[in-house]
């Protein structure tokens, strides 16, 4: 595959945009409505009737949007193609008892969410984003990207061994300080209300994370890498939002595209925002059943659609080769990864190659295959989920990337285009 220089400096840069704009899966999902209202989309509440009007919608919930587009002329039985990605990342999620500290210092107590790369959080400039929920039922978001917290690692005098292996207790050690003096009660909520302009005492609930506030860049001399935070799985998310938008704004497709971004893939999926929820199918069906359709049309609808399961991949480490597949050594900028596993921790089969093959051949982009070595666990994605609860034919793809599920990873600067001309070519038909 080459890996000529030849990225879509505008893309990438928007991405840049979009992930920094977004530490949180309700940032990323707000970004993304945005994004979908400029290219005509309109939200749908779920709990209003739903009619047969063609054209672009969407619906939120929590850190998930589902999207859609009706072309004209598109009947109840009308097939759809679906990019499915999720919105979350691992990182450290504040307790409800927030207010923490010890031996002169303030903390803030945080819980470990998904699979991180705990020592990447180490010394590192954290923010605090996320959403906070007042009295009468109103979310905001909050985003406080500044250098706020830290988690500060032991020095090497006191810990002489560390470098022949570093071992972290989730309890002990991962708690951030953010300042002197000790514990104070409803600190952090103060801190929070006084950021985002409420009283404390309006604020009843809230959903806050850490983020790290060093910007994305590009990396090496020829500036051909990206590292940012966040990139599994938002990546997937930016492109999807761009295939779908350019799917509602040129030629009426043939079938009905749809962007699904889940929450909550790092942990499971169970979840009324995770993709082994209800929400996808809810939203597909009211769609036929608005369409005057009857479940012989769900039914028919369903037999005829694809989804593209889009998250990041491994790509080969340069300096752990042995921990990949020896045949199978994707490359940064070698295009889009189909990935597959016998066992069903991925959904591809022989008919979902010929369609992401011919999605990439429409696109005119080259694309890797990712494997895992048969002594390395396989990790797994929302493909198999989907596949399994909605009976739909799904594919699992994305792009390969280094530092998987660290507070900042690293992928090839082409890549994300890449990859977003892929789902576009797929949406389009």
């Amino acid at each position: 595959m080459s890996t000529a220089h030849r990225f879509d400096r505008g893309h990438t840069d928007d991405l840049m945009s979009f992930l920094a704009a977004s530490p949180s899966p309700y940032h990323a999902v707000a970004n993304a409505a945005a994004r979908l209202e400029k290219a005509g989309f309109r939200q749908l509440a779920e709990t209003d009737a739903w009619d047969a009007s063609s054209g672009g919608k969407y619906v939120l919930r929590g850190g998930a949007v589902i999207a859609w587009y009706v072309p004209e002329g598109a009947t109840a039985a009308t097939p759809f193609r679906i990019i499915g990605a999720h919105t979350d990342s691992p990182n450290l999620r504040v307790k409800p008892l927030p207010d923490s500290g010890a031996h002169g210092w303030r903390q803030v107590a945080v819980e470990i969410y998904g699979g991180p790369l705990l020592n990447s959080w180490l010394d590192r400039d954290l923010g605090l984003a996320g959403r906070i929920t007042l009295r009468g039922g109103e979310h905001r978001l909050v985003h406080v990207d500044r250098a706020l917290l830290r988690v500060p690692q032991l020095a090497i005098h006191l810990d002489r061994g560390v470098n022949d292996g570093l071992t972290l207790d989730r309890q002990r050690h991962m708690t951030p300080v953010w300042g002197l003096g000790g514990v104070r009660e409803g600190d952090l909520i103060r801190f929070v209300a006084d950021e985002t302009g409420v009283a404390a005492d309006e604020i009843t609930g809230w959903d806050l994370m850490t983020h790290s506030v060093e910007a994305p860049s590009y990396l090496g001399r020829d500036r051909e890498l990206l590292a940012g935070p966040r990139m599994d799985n938002l990546v997937s998310v930016h492109a999807g939002t761009s295939a779908l938008a350019a799917a509602a704004t040129g030629d009426e497709p043939a079938y009905i595209p749809v962007l699904a971004a889940f929450d909550h893939e790092e942990n499971g999926s169970q979840s009324d925002t995770g993709a082994e929820g209800p929400l996808l199918g809810n939203v597909l069906e009211r769609s036929v059943f608005a369409r005057g359709g009857t479940y012989e049309d769900r039914a028919r609808a369903f037999a005829g659609t694809i989804c593209f399961s889009s998250d990041t991949g491994h790509a080969v480490h340069p300096n752990y080769a042995e921990r990949h597949e020896p045949g199978h050594h994707p490359v940064a900028n070698g295009g889009p990864i189909l990935k597959t596993n016998v066992n069903q921790r991925y959904a591809t089969d022989g008919s979902g190659r010929a369609a992401f093959t011919a999605a990439c051949e429409r696109a005119g982009v080259p694309w890797q295959h990712f494997v895992s070595n048969n002594s390395v666990p396989c990790g797994t994605t929302i493909g198999p989920i989907t596949a399994a609860r909605h009976g739909i034919t799904t594919v699992d793809v994305g792009i390969a990337i280094l530092s998987m599920h660290s507070a900042r990873e690293l992928c090839g600067a082409d890549d994300p285009h890449l990859l977003a001309s892929v789902l576009a070519a797929f949406l389009a038909g």
